[in-house]
């Protein structure tokens, strides 16, 4: 019986020591970009590892887009990457806070710390001061004080160490002050940090609510259908095409007049047109060949920012092909609409309507009728100018040319 009984005893201690090492409550987590797994009880690094494994997920994903349902897969990884990010956001958002209470607690400790050593050190030289400055007495002037050796030896004693203590206390002031003072600092610093935080995260709740808008609005224009969808991807990848061929010269172009700034070259085509699916204003600027930001040569009006989250960023002295105020569409370069459809790499212009139709030259320059004829199966009419005393070039895209 004895014998059991030290068994039964080990094996007790074995089954406690095993549960502190590896508690039953330990949550285990399956590293898996799936978008069924729920993301609101993991922890920062789960959350991290999630946000590498989505994004590449996403970018593998980006390669396959050729059908409804692999599009509709895209954007649901991307939905999730999305809510991902803003959950370790806030994640962030409740540490730093955390950590900026924290900080405002030390900062009282010290507060309180340094004005009780200050007072103790001012009432200290207020003390000397009263006892003839007895810290500033020379040895000599201890020695012929001393009415004895046993005198002396105290007096001198206590001169030792009244200057050591206070010596302390000076140090002591001096490091409760710097590190006051570099709370202070960290604490500014983390307050940036989470007003940065806050920042990212009011970006990010933008983007999943238009993420979330671009899936319910693809699912409202294909009808759910594989066709339609087929047909809009081919679209938007004939006018690419169409806007990639016009800029290395491929376009038929006639030349008509000489313009000045401001006149009027053509109207909008109202409704679907080649390679468009609504009237809209695809504007271009054109340097020796490359496009750049048209942006940069615009100036700024006011507007309203249909885009899905693109910079609007007006900083030219340009006035605008259509007439203000400006619904924005969509702008240059590795746009939200890229990102999001992933139809085409890259946006050369910007997508752009005005209060009306007609479309103006934004500079003095010789004006040429275009049209180019692509795998899409249409002509898309444009009208370019060739801005007077310049190597610029601005295009606009599906209009009819006066």
């Amino acid at each position: 019986m004895g014998k059991i009984k030290y068994i039964a005893y080990f094996f007790v201690i074995f089954f406690l020591a095993v549960s502190v090492l590896f508690p039953l409550s330990q949550k285990t987590f399956s590293v898996d970009c799936n978008t069924d797994v729920s993301i609101n009880s993991l922890s920062q690094a789960d959350l991290q590892t999630l946000i590498s494994l989505c994004g590449q997920k996403v970018a593998d994903l980006r390669s396959q887009v050729n059908t409804l349902s692999s599009q509709i897969q895209l954007m649901d990884t991307q939905i999730y990457l999305t809510e991902i990010k803003i959950q370790n956001t806030q994640s962030q958002i409740e540490t730093t806070q955390k950590e900026i209470d924290l900080i405002d607690s030390r900062i009282g400790g010290l507060d309180s710390s340094l004005n009780i050593l200050t007072r103790t050190l001012i009432s200290r030289i207020i003390e000397d001061y009263k006892n003839h400055s007895v810290l500033n007495v020379s040895f000599f002037e201890v020695l012929f004080d001393s009415e004895n050796a046993n005198d002396f030896f105290t007096r001198l004693k206590y001169l030792q160490t009244a200057q050591e203590n206070n010596q302390k206390l000076l140090v002591q002031v001096q490091e409760a002050k710097l590190n006051y003072e570099d709370q202070k600092k960290l604490r500014e610093e983390k307050k940036k940090e989470l007003a940065d935080l806050v920042t990212t995260l009011n970006n990010q709740q933008v983007d999943l609510k238009n993420q979330q808008g671009a899936k319910k609005n693809l699912l409202v224009e294909t009808q759910n259908s594989e066709v339609i969808y087929q047909n809009l991807l081919a679209q938007a990848k004939a006018e690419y095409a169409a806007i990639q061929g016009i800029i290395a010269g491929a376009g038929t172009e006639t030349r008509l007049r000489d313009v000045s700034k401001g006149e009027t070259i053509g109207s909008i085509i109202s409704g679907p047109s080649c390679n468009s699916n609504g009237a809209h204003l695809h504007f271009t600027v054109e340097i020796g060949g490359s496009t750049v930001n048209p942006f940069n040569y615009l100036k700024p009006v006011d507007h309203t920012d249909d885009s899905g989250g693109d910079a609007w960023t007006p900083s030219g002295s340009w006035d605008w092909p259509v007439n203000p105020p400006i619904q924005f569409n969509q702008g240059y370069g590795i746009t939200w609409f890229v990102n999001t459809y992933h139809w085409y790499p890259f946006h050369n212009g910007i997508d752009i309507d005005g209060t009306s139709y007609e479309v103006h030259s934004v500079a003095d320059g010789t004006l040429y009728r275009g049209s180019y004829s692509g795998n899409g199966g249409c002509a898309l009419p444009y009208a370019k100018v060739v801005h007077k005393d310049s190597n610029i070039s601005t295009l606009y895209l599906h209009v009819y040319v006066q």
